[in-house]
């Protein structure tokens, strides 16, 4: 009966991953992601610069790097957006990268 109990055990957490973070703001491939995803901002400036801000996610637990407007304006030097573009990239869930790029002058 032990065995049983640590094996049922073992399964949920096995299976635990697979559970969480189901609902996504963004299209989601069950073994591999990769998509460019546009992100709104209205404004009359010309899409000269571009900057680059992005964060990398670890087994869904730990997530690093700072992916704001202002550190990707910063990157490219940028005072006046036009449009954003956001990048994602997941594979198996396992490791996930993000990446804003924002467009202006």
């Amino acid at each position: 009966m032990k065995k049983f109990k640590l094996l049922c055990l073992v399964g949920m957490i096995a299976v635990l991953p697979l559970l969480i973070g189901c609902a996504t703001p963004y299209p989601l491939g069950f073994v591999y992601t990769k998509l460019t995803l546009p992100v709104s901002a209205e404004s009359d400036v010309q899409s000269m610069k571009t900057g680059e801000s992005e964060c990398l996610s670890v087994l869904g637990l730990v997530a690093i790097g700072d992916i704001s407007y202002q550190e990707a304006m910063d990157d490219g030097g940028i005072t006046k957006v036009n449009h954003a573009d956001w990048e994602v990239e997941n594979i198996l869930g396992v490791i996930g990268k993000y990446k804003l790029i924002v467009y202006g002058e």
